[in-house]
Formats: structure tokens, C-alpha cells, sequence
């Protein structure tokens, strides 16, 4: 007797098969697609757009306006929930399609799953070529989606529709496994999407995808107990992953037991709460001086779910110690083995309960403790000093923006950036109260990010506050997700920053000899010189074309009432401020390799390569 089928297209059958796909961890079960994000177009709306109306009641569907936009959405989707749940993005065949690109490098630099159906060509080439579609001379099976094959984790093109049973298997393993997770892409040429298929019903069954925690190796384990029992200055450098794992609280733990102090990257921030003794806050160009310079003494450096990017690192100028050595404990071997680390490969929170056992009795010296305890209390004066307004009714600038969003936000409120200035000064000064509470995209930096992503995060979380920050310039990338977050009624909350330039880079043009060409937005003259006069553009009249309430801030007292009146707020609401361009947040603790011109007549670039060259001398190689 043969096994019972359904005929459905090809299409229907990968909603239909996403809508039965779960993860569990730790007992927990949650949807592995919890929705899909879709701009229509010639190469996906008579397949999956038809699909999605189908099963319109098994599988949530999200109107985006930009392609890439909704990677985000979807990637701040999976971050929020711990990469436990994930959303799929469906686009047309040609520039929808090629819009994805710079998103899917974002969730896999960033391990963060999200799954992209671009439409594409046909399969049987009855239509070739297609509006939109890529000519390649010499290979006819290549299109435009195969940009996103260098930044996919798993990439397939269903050419068939028997073949969707296998790829989208594969698909899911790879989006629910802790350690090879990414940007995962299925492309789906257009008359296969419409060709129908007897599907067996086991296909369509519920699946559980079980997210498992390895346990650290028993020799590894004994070989890092070891090492941080014989440190006399240990340093903990908390990563992504701590929070991945939801190892927070084992993270405590043996910090309690043990006394180690804990920085944090930009993607760890949170993993203590600020005002634990033991939170030095930010690592690297972008951190505290009380981390730093601990970094630079440290004699043992515990990663813990860190991929250490250069600006953790310092562009490998910062741990500065003869002897210091290295023990990376990561879910991903690969992360585990850099700077000639000494490994322990497993689960964060399974690793670190590990670490806590093998440790019972021991503690690090005290006057270590009280030395770290006294840097601490120094840094917070630098940051109480950093957000406080002498003028309430003067102009705010930056730092006073944050202290007065500190001064608002609840403890569970998520704070969302990814690029400018705002990421070294949040890193810096921002006192995160809960895990995700701290939500900086810095893997990719990437403009653009924060309103989708703000979106995404009140999807995946719809009673919590959802607070966006945004500066003019990453605002003009990409502002059109707002339309969609008054279409679902989703109430993120927009602080909309005006500095009238690119101020992070800015600053970094001027100490690289750049002098600032290019990062204003002031009219030029026509001898090409900028006049110095702001451009009459009113980006919260555009948040309001946009269908957002608009409140704006002009000084300090205005901002604080503003932001509150925001909070309370029950439908999309942007706070607007224009403020001080003066830096005002505590200068860089540690270096950032930025290569300056070798040779110039201008001064600027000269002094600048001057100062590269004294600076560079401090790098090392960490054997």
C-alpha cells in the first residue's frame, strides 16, 4: 500500500512545511518560522504569494517596503528570542532579490538565522531571458541570487520539486544549530514554485529541532580550571553568545563564587547587570578605561562567546601583558581557536556552570578585586558626569540624549542601534539593567538597521517597550519599515537624533587626515567649498508623512518630557532632537587600525600618519 501524499505546488508545500517546524531547548518549544515577510513581485507573487494566502491562518504574514529591511526585521526578530525562532523573507526575482544581500551579511556575520526565498529564473528556461533576469555567457544555471551565496550558512536552487524535500531539511538544521547558523537561502525559480507535486504527509508532520547544549570536553574542562586557577589577574570577556545561550545567570554565578571581573562586547553588553561589582562595562577602542586597562594587565583572558572583532581586540594592540595567554569557551571551535587560545568548545551556559564547579574554593586575590572595584566606581562618576545637564533648557547634546533615555526606560525597554556615533558612546556609557535590554547590531554596523529591527523585536516580544535610536544619517537610508509598523500597529518608539552629518565618521575622517570631506550635510558652493549653512531638510515632518506621532524636543527638559510621553505611548511615536555637535562622551580608551595615507602634502595626513605609525608598533601577534 503505498504512503499517503497531498498535491500542492511547490511553494504551498514549503509553507505548509514551515508552518510544522519547531525548536526546543531546555524543554521550551518555539516556532522555527514564526512568520514571513514578503514584498511581491513578478518572480514570487503566483508562487509563495499565493502559498502565504493559502495557508494565510498557519503562517503570519508581514508587508515589508524594502528588501532588506526586512532582513533585518527578521534578524532582530531571532536575536531578541535567542535564535530559538526565526522568520523567512520572500522576494521577486532581480533587484528584490539582490536587496537581500547586504542583510543576509549581516545575520551571518552576526550568527543570527533568518531564511530568504528570492524568486528566480526558470527552471526549464521555457522563458529565457526574464524581465530581470542576469545573462550569463557562459554559465546559463547562474542568476543574481547567487551573490548571496558567500554570505549564506546553507544555500540551495530548487530546481526541481522532489528536491525541496531534502533542501529544506537541510535548511532547518542549519538555522536551529547553535553553531553554524546564518543567513540560510533557498532560491525558488518561478514555474517551480507553480509546479504541483504528490507530497507524502509526512513531509507536512510536525518536526522538533532540538537545539542541544554540548557539555565541555573533560580534558578541555580540566586544562581551563587549571589555567584560571593558576591567574593571578583572570579577565572575562562576555560575547553574543553569552546571551545566545541564556547563560546570564550562570555567568553570575561563578563570577559570585570566583570574583573574576566580566567586559563585555558589544554584543555581550547585558550579560551582568551594570551594577554588578563586578561589570567593567564595554571592551576595547569603544570601551571603558577601567576595562582597558585591565585588558592591558590581564594575565588569562576568558572569552566566553566572543568572535573578537578588532574592536574588541583593539586591532590586536590591546592585551598588552608579555605572558598573557588565552581560554576561549565558544559553541563554535572555530570562534574557540583564535588569538592561539586555549579551548573549551561547548554550550555557554553549559560551560560556564562547568568552570564554576571545577572552581569551588577558589577566588582571585583581593586586592585584584578591590583594584577593578575602584576602577569601576571611578567610571560611573564618568558616566554620571556624561549624561548630566548643568542647563536643563540648553540644547542636549549626544551623551545628555542617552542619560535622558536612561533616566525613562524601564528594565525590561530594549535600546536598538547599529551604526554612527551613538554605538562608541552607548557601548561606553549605557547601563544595561536586563539581558536584552542592549541590543547593538556591530558585527555589520550596518545603517539602516534599527527601525525593521525595532519592528522585529516588538514582533517577537509585543509587550515591551521597543526603542529605536537613530541619527540623521542612517535615518536617510532607511526609514520606509516605519510605514509598516503603523500598518501592524506595532508601537517602537523612533529616537530620531539630528546632528546634520555623519559624526562618527566625522571624527574618524579628521584624526586619519580626511579633514572631514564628505561627512557634512551643508550646502556647497560652487567652488565646491561647503557654506556651513544646514540643508532645510525636516526629517520629523518625513517620520510624520510616514504616519508616525512626532513629538520634538528642543532642550533638555523638553527631551526628558518627550521621551516619557513616548513611553507611554500606545501607537508608533518619534521623538526628534537636535543636538550639540560637540563630542561630549569620554575620548577612545584604545586604538582602532584605520590605515592612514603613507604619503601626502597635506599636513593633516601627514601628522595623522605620524601618529598611525606610533600607534601600529603596539600591535601583536598572540602565539
Amino acid at each position: 500500500m503505498s504512503a499517503a501524499t497531498r498535491r500542492l505546488t511547490t511553494a504551498q508545500a514549503l509553507v505548509r512545511f514551515l508552518a510544522a517546524q519547531y525548536t526546543e531547548r531546555d524543554g521550551v518549544r518555539h516556532r522555527l518560522i514564526a512568520g514571513t515577510w514578503g514584498i511581491f513581485g513578478h518572480g514570487n507573487v503566483a508562487g509563495l504569494g499565493q502559498a502565504l494566502v493559502e495557508y494565510a491562518a498557519v503562517m503570519p504574514y508581514h508587508q515589508g517596503r524594502n528588501e532588506q529591511a526586512m532582513v533585518h526585521a527578521a534578524v532582530g526578530h531571532a536575536r531578541h528570542l535567542n535564535r530559538l525562532s526565526a522568520q523567512a523573507v520572500t522576494t521577486s526575482i532581480g533587484p528584490g532579490a539582490t536587496n537581500l544581500v547586504t542583510g543576509a551579511a549581516l545575520a551571518t556575520i552576526n550568527r543570527l538565522p533568518v531564511l530568504l526565498l528570492p524568486g528566480d529564473y526558470f527552471a526549464s528556461h521555457a522563458a529565457d531571458p526574464l524581465l530581470q533576469q542576469l545573462e550569463h555567457p557562459s554559465e546559463a544555471d547562474v542568476s543574481v541570487n547567487d551573490t548571496l551565496r558567500p554570505v549564506s550558512r546553507y544555500f540551495d536552487r530548487i530546481t526541481r520539486p522532489e528536491a525541496l524535500i531534502s533542501s529544506a531539511l537541510r535548511a532547518m538544521r542549519v538555522l536551529a544549530d547553535p553553531a553554524e547558523t546564518g543567513a540560510v537561502t533557498l532560491a525558488l525559480p518561478q514555474d517551480v514554485q507553480a509546479e504541483a507535486h504528490d507530497w507524502p504527509e509526512e513531509f507536512f508532520a510536525d518536526r522538533v529541532w532540538q537545539v542541544r547544549r554540548p557539555a565541555p570536553d573533560p580534558v578541555e574542562l580540566a586544562g581551563a580550571v587549571k589555567a584560571i586557577r593558576a591567574a593571578g589577574r583572570p579577565l572575562i570577556v562576555a560575547g553574543g553568545g553569552v546571551h545566545h545561550s541564556e547563560a546570564e545567570e550562570a555567568l553570575r554565578a561563578l563570577v559570585d563564587a570566583t570574583g573574576i571581573p566580566v567586559a563585555s562586547t558589544q554584543a555581550g553588553k547585558g550579560a551582568l547587570r551594570h551594577d554588578h561589582p563586578a561589570d567593567l562595562g564595554g571592551i576595547g577602542h569603544t570601551g571603558t578605561a577601567v576595562s582597558d586597562d585591565l585588558a592591558r594587565t590581564a594575565d588569562l583572558v576568558i572569552g566566553v562567546g566572543t568572535r573578537y572583532s578588532d574592536f574588541t581586540t583593539a586591532s590586536g594592540t590591546l592585551f598588552q601583558r608579555p605572558d598573557v595567554r588565552f581560554l576561549n569557551l565558544n559553541i563554535t571551535a572555530f570562534d574557540a581557536h583564535k588569538l592561539a587560545a586555549r579551548t573549551l568548545v561547548c554550550d555557554a551556559r553549559a560551560g560556564l556552570a562547568a568552570l564554576a564547579e571545577g572552581l569551588s574554593a577558589h577566588r582571585v586575590d583581593a586586592a585584584f578585586e578591590a583594584e577593578y572595584r575602584a576602577g569601576k566606581d571611578r567610571w560611573d562618576e564618568a558616566v554620571e558626569a556624561s549624561f548630566r545637564a548643568e542647563d536643563e533648557g540648553g540644547v542636549p547634546t549626544q551623551t545628555q540624549v542617552l542619560g535622558a533615555l536612561d533616566a525613562v526606560v524601564g528594565d525590561t525597554d530594549v535600546v536598538i542601534n547599529a551604526a554612527g556615533s551613538l554605538p562608541g558612546d552607548l557601548h561606553k556609557l549605557w547601563r544595561a539593567r536586563s539581558p536584552r535590554q542592549y541590543h547593538l547590531e556591530y558585527g555589520y554596523s550596518c545603517m539602516g538597521y534599527e527601525i525593521p529591527a525595532a519592528l522585529g523585536v516588538q514582533q517577537a516580544a509585543p509587550g515591551t517597550r521597543v526603542w529605536a535610536l537613530v541619527g540623521d544619517g542612517t535615518y536617510l537610508m532607511n526609514p520606509t519599515e516605519i510605514v509598516t509598523a503603523v500598518q501592524e500597529n506595532l508601537p517602537v518608539k523612533l529616537v530620531l537624533v539630528q546632528n546634520h552629518g555623519y559624526a562618527s565618521i566625522g571624527g574618524l575622517s579628521e584624526s586619519v587626515g580626511a579633514e572631514r570631506f564628505g561627512t557634512d550635510y551643508r550646502h556647497r558652493a560652487a567652488d565646491g567649498t561647503f557654506t556651513g549653512a544646514p540643508l532645510p531638510v525636516d526629517l520629523a515632518a518625513n517620520a510624520a508623512s510616514l504616519g508616525m506621532e512626532v513629538l520634538r524636543a528642543k532642550t533638555v527638559r523638553e527631551l526628558r518630557e518627550a521621551l516619557t510621553a513616548a513611553r507611554a505611548a500606545t501607537r508608533p511615536t518619534c521623538v526628534y532632537v537636535e543636538t550639540d555637535p560637540a563630542p561630549t562622551a569620554p575620548p577612545a580608551e584604545a586604538w582602532w587600525d584605520v590605515p592612514v595615507a603613507e604619503v601626502s602634502t597635506r599636513e593633516p595626513a601627514t601628522g595623522a600618519r605620524a601618529e598611525y605609525e606610533r600607534a601600529v608598533a603596539d600591535r601583536r601577534h598572540h602565539l
